[in-house]
């Protein structure tokens, strides 16, 4: 069976800098209609750095969960912009690191319920340390995290960023 629905229609609600929120009429297979909220996202990149067994995370304050959390360095991309340019971009800015080479890791489809955000992880190497260089309005800490640590912390709750449980995971599963 194919299980395709056909897009009939659709308005856009908000059309903001970060996000686009539509809703649109579909098709479904069997023919009946349905409404569909979709968050259009124009994605993110994301890199993973592991030096001599400990991982590059950044720690920072998320607004809509209330608290500070772990986080592989990452940013959204602008508009057309070229995954791997974002996530060097990201890294130098959020933790004065440039990567020597970049590798495409993982691509993660966050939330496919509602919206269609890419993040393009990209694994790290030949990191050289410059100075960081923070959005205005950005406010974070940078820690290498003992990789045993770091699965430590994502059993017991302390890392819960989706990309980033990912990432280590990919990470850790390769190295046996």
């Amino acid at each position: 069976m194919n299980f395709c629905e056909k897009k009939l229609g659709g308005i856009t609600v908000y059309d903001g800098k970060i996000l686009r929120l539509e809703v649109d009429e579909v098709e479904l297979p069997d023919g009946a209609k349905a409404k569909r909220e979709c968050v259009r996202h124009h994605g993110g990149a994301a890199v993973l750095c592991v030096i001599d067994g400990e991982a590059l995370l950044v720690k920072q304050f998320r607004y809509l969960y209330g608290k500070e959390i772990y986080e592989i360095p990452a940013g959204k991309l602008e508009r057309g912009e070229n995954p791997q340019f974002a996530a060097a971009r990201e890294l130098e800015e959020e933790t004065g690191y440039v990567a020597g080479k970049l590798t495409p890791y993982l691509t993660i489809y966050p939330t496919p319920g509602y919206t269609d955000e890419v993040i393009n992880v990209y694994l790290a190497e030949d990191l050289k340390k410059r100075a960081q260089k923070l959005d205005d309005g950005e406010f974070l800490s940078v820690e290498f995290i003992k990789l045993e640590k770091a699965v430590e912390m994502i059993a017991n709750g302390e890392i819960c960023d989706g990309k980033t449980v990912a990432a280590i995971y990919k990470y850790l599963s390769e190295k046996k």
